[in-house]
C-alpha cells in the first residue's frame, strides 16, 4: 500500500449553515454533491475535490477535539486573503515558515478548529 494523497478533513459542528458559510467567505469553498449519510452535514470543494466534510447533529457540549492539530491547504493570493479576513473580521496570524520561506496563515473556524493557508514563499503579503 502507498499513499498517494490527502483525501479530506471533516470538521464536527453543531451549526452546520455556519460553518459551510465560513468557509466560503474566508477561503473560498463550496458546497457539493454529499450522499444522504443519514445525519446533517456538507461537503466542500476545492477545485472539484471535496477537501472538507461538514458533520453536525450534535450539540456543542457533545463535540469532543481528537488529537490534530490543524489543517492545512496550499492556496494563492496571500495579499487578498489577509486583506479579505481583516474585512470579515477573523483573526489570524502570518509568518514566514523557516527554510523554505513559505507564507503560512493560521486562524481558527467557528467551531475551534484551527486552519493553516500555505502561500509561495515568492508571494507578497501587502
Amino acid at each position: 500500500m502507498a499513499i498517494s494523497g490527502m483525501n479530506h478533513f471533516t470538521v464536527l459542528t453543531d451549526d452546520v449553515e455556519r460553518t459551510v458559510d465560513f468557509y466560503g467567505a474566508t477561503i473560498g469553498l463550496v458546497p457539493g454533491a454529499r450522499p444522504d449519510l443519514g445525519f446533517p452535514g456538507a461537503w466542500l470543494y476545492a477545485g472539484g475535490q471535496a477537501v472538507l466534510h461538514v458533520v453536525g447533529g450534535k450539540p456543542k457540549e457533545q463535540l469532543k477535539p481528537g488529537v490534530i492539530d490543524h489543517m492545512a491547504f496550499s492556496a494563492t493570493g496571500l495579499a487578498e486573503t489577509l486583506a479579505r479576513l481583516d474585512r470579515l473580521g477573523v483573526k489570524f496570524a502570518h509568518r514566514r515558515q523557516a527554510g523554505a520561506g513559505t507564507w503560512q496563515v493560521f486562524f481558527f473556524d467557528p467551531n475551534g478548529a484551527r486552519v493553516e493557508l500555505d502561500f509561495d514563499a515568492a508571494e507578497s503579503p501587502a
